[in-house]
């Protein structure tokens, strides 16, 4: 299946990144095309560039590495050529707070997988997944040696959390899942299961089993 990750900032170069080191083939796409290209050149032959539209409609899946707003704004615009796809949502719906820390943008209750999730055509599949850790830990944590780190994802949809843990663990770390969609407030900044959040920390796949 192919892939695309809309967005290369620092989650999505990351995870394009992690991909390409697991031998995954990715398709690029930025609002600056040339930011596209440039990461797709320098990462190589399994990485290809492509305008936003362009890689909605050639991938199976895509991975909206953008700003929680954003991803509203590309749903409804692409909604059409979504059909049918299964889509990754790892936003977190967070802004400055004004004294140095963050603040959660949608209410304390409500989680940016089920408000996008409400949002796409039938027949499309969401899955919440590569928001649980920092760009840093992204990059730093993946393909280590021993045991591989976790990444939790959450999803209603069989087929569509098999395509995750594929891209999970060819990204270098080990997919746990929490549950369905319902369960994306707890993969979200401040949730229980992220690590700026009560988890606060990496942990492997026997540690998460206690806390699933």
């Amino acid at each position: 299946m192919k892939t695309a990750i809309i967005g290369v900032g620092n989650i999505g170069a990351t995870l394009a990144r992690n991909l390409i080191a697991g031998d995954y083939p990715v398709i690029l796409a930025n609002k600056s095309a040339e930011k596209a290209d440039q990461l797709a050149q320098a990462l190589g032959q399994l990485a290809t560039a492509m305008p936003i539209a362009d890689a909605i409609r050639a991938a199976d899946v895509i991975v909206f590495a953008v700003y929680f707003d954003v991803i509203k704004d590309l749903l409804g615009q692409y909604r059409a050529d979504l059909s049918g796809k299964i889509v990754i949502d790892p936003s977190n719906p967070i802004a400055p707070d004004g004294n140095g820390g963050f603040r959660k943008t949608i209410p304390a209750d409500q989680s940016s997988g089920e408000l996008l999730a409400a949002l796409l055509p039938e027949g499309t599949e969401l899955v919440k997944a590569f928001g649980t850790l920092g760009a840093e830990s992204l990059q730093s944590a993946a393909h280590r040696d021993g045991d591989a780190a976790v990444l939790f994802y959450a999803t209603d949809f069989p087929e569509a959390g098999r395509v995750a843990e594929k891209l999970i663990t060819a990204s270098g770390f080990a997919a746990v899942r929490v549950g369905g969609v319902d369960q994306s407030v707890r993969l979200e900044v401040g949730g229980a299961l992220h690590e700026f959040g009560k988890l606060g920390k990496l942990v492997t796949a026997s540690e998460a089993a206690a806390l699933v």
